[in-house]
Protein backbone atom coordinates (compact mmCIF):
# COMPACT_ATOMS: atom_id res chain seq x y z
CA UNK A 1 0.00 0.00 0.00
CA UNK A 2 0.83 3.54 -0.27
CA UNK A 3 0.92 6.09 1.91
CA UNK A 4 0.54 10.09 1.41
CA UNK A 5 1.80 12.88 4.07
CA UNK A 6 0.71 16.73 3.27
CA UNK A 7 3.14 19.28 5.13
CA UNK A 8 3.36 22.81 4.45
CA UNK A 9 0.43 24.13 6.02
CA UNK A 10 -0.35 26.98 8.14
CA UNK A 11 -2.11 29.97 9.14
CA UNK A 12 -1.24 33.02 6.17
CA UNK A 13 -2.29 36.63 5.96
CA UNK A 14 -4.51 37.12 2.75
CA UNK A 15 -2.34 37.81 -0.44
CA UNK A 16 0.66 35.40 1.18
CA UNK A 17 1.73 31.93 -0.20
CA UNK A 18 2.51 28.46 1.20
CA UNK A 19 3.66 25.51 -0.53
CA UNK A 20 1.97 22.44 0.06
CA UNK A 21 3.72 18.87 -0.10
CA UNK A 22 2.59 15.48 -0.80
CA UNK A 23 5.24 12.68 0.11
CA UNK A 24 4.38 9.15 -0.66
CA UNK A 25 6.21 6.17 0.87
CA UNK A 26 5.46 2.30 0.70
CA UNK A 27 4.33 0.18 -2.17
CA UNK A 28 3.82 2.69 -5.39
CA UNK A 29 1.82 0.58 -7.76
CA UNK A 30 0.59 3.35 -9.98
CA UNK A 31 1.68 7.20 -9.40
CA UNK A 32 0.33 8.16 -12.69
CA UNK A 33 -2.17 11.11 -11.47
CA UNK A 34 -1.63 12.71 -8.58
CA UNK A 35 -3.93 15.30 -6.97
CA UNK A 36 -4.62 18.13 -4.68
CA UNK A 37 -8.60 18.43 -3.18
CA UNK A 38 -9.85 20.80 -0.55
CA UNK A 39 -12.66 20.77 2.02
CA UNK A 40 -13.90 23.18 3.75
CA UNK A 41 -16.17 23.35 6.87
CA UNK A 42 -19.56 22.50 5.63
CA UNK A 43 -18.69 22.39 2.41
CA UNK A 44 -18.03 18.95 -0.19
CA UNK A 45 -14.42 17.94 -0.95
CA UNK A 46 -13.45 19.34 -4.44
CA UNK A 47 -9.89 18.89 -6.89
CA UNK A 48 -8.15 22.17 -7.20
CA UNK A 49 -5.41 20.35 -9.33
CA UNK A 50 -4.07 17.46 -10.81
CA UNK A 51 -1.05 16.24 -12.34
CA UNK A 52 -0.03 13.43 -14.80
CA UNK A 53 3.06 11.51 -14.38
CA UNK A 54 4.77 13.40 -16.92
CA UNK A 55 2.87 16.47 -16.40
CA UNK A 56 -0.27 17.53 -17.91
CA UNK A 57 -2.05 19.33 -15.38
CA UNK A 58 -5.67 20.71 -14.55
CA UNK A 59 -6.57 23.67 -12.25
CA UNK A 60 -9.90 24.46 -10.90
CA UNK A 61 -11.21 27.88 -12.44
CA UNK A 62 -11.23 29.50 -8.96
CA UNK A 63 -7.21 29.03 -8.84
CA UNK A 64 -6.15 29.58 -11.82
CA UNK A 65 -3.07 31.75 -12.13
CA UNK A 66 -2.21 31.54 -8.53
CA UNK A 67 -1.67 27.90 -7.83
CA UNK A 68 0.97 25.75 -9.53
CA UNK A 69 1.16 21.98 -9.07
CA UNK A 70 4.57 19.95 -10.05
CA UNK A 71 5.77 16.79 -8.53
CA UNK A 72 9.05 15.09 -8.39
CA UNK A 73 8.97 11.40 -9.50
CA UNK A 74 12.35 10.57 -8.14
CA UNK A 75 11.35 12.17 -4.95
CA UNK A 76 7.53 10.83 -5.10
CA UNK A 77 6.70 14.33 -3.81
CA UNK A 78 3.55 16.90 -5.46
CA UNK A 79 3.60 19.84 -4.16
CA UNK A 80 0.95 22.75 -4.48
CA UNK A 81 2.43 26.57 -4.90
CA UNK A 82 0.09 28.49 -3.28
CA UNK A 83 -0.16 32.64 -4.18
CA UNK A 84 -2.09 34.90 -3.86
CA UNK A 85 -3.93 33.67 -1.32
CA UNK A 86 -7.68 34.53 -0.49
CA UNK A 87 -9.48 33.90 2.71
CA UNK A 88 -12.19 31.67 0.60
CA UNK A 89 -8.89 29.27 -0.22
CA UNK A 90 -9.30 28.31 4.05
CA UNK A 91 -9.59 24.22 3.77
CA UNK A 92 -8.26 21.06 4.80
CA UNK A 93 -6.15 20.09 1.38
CA UNK A 94 -5.97 16.48 0.85
CA UNK A 95 -3.36 14.73 -1.65
CA UNK A 96 -4.85 12.08 -3.81
CA UNK A 97 -3.13 8.89 -5.44
CA UNK A 98 -5.90 9.14 -7.72
CA UNK A 99 -5.01 5.47 -9.47
CA UNK A 100 -4.89 3.75 -6.39
CA UNK A 101 -7.75 6.38 -4.88
CA UNK A 102 -5.14 7.08 -1.80
CA UNK A 103 -5.82 9.95 0.04
CA UNK A 104 -3.19 11.45 2.40
CA UNK A 105 -4.74 12.76 6.26
CA UNK A 106 -4.76 16.29 4.87
CA UNK A 107 -3.86 19.68 6.05
CA UNK A 108 -5.27 22.86 7.25
CA UNK A 109 -4.52 25.88 5.26
CA UNK A 110 -5.95 29.01 6.94
CA UNK A 111 -6.48 32.54 5.55
CA UNK A 112 -6.67 35.32 6.90
CA UNK A 113 -8.20 38.42 5.72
Amino acid sequence: QVQLVESGGGLVQAGGSLRLSCSASGIIASMNVMAWHRQAPGKQRVLVASIARLGNTYYKDSVKGRFTISRDNAKNTVYLQMNGLKPEDTAVYYCLAVDTATWGPGTQVTVAS
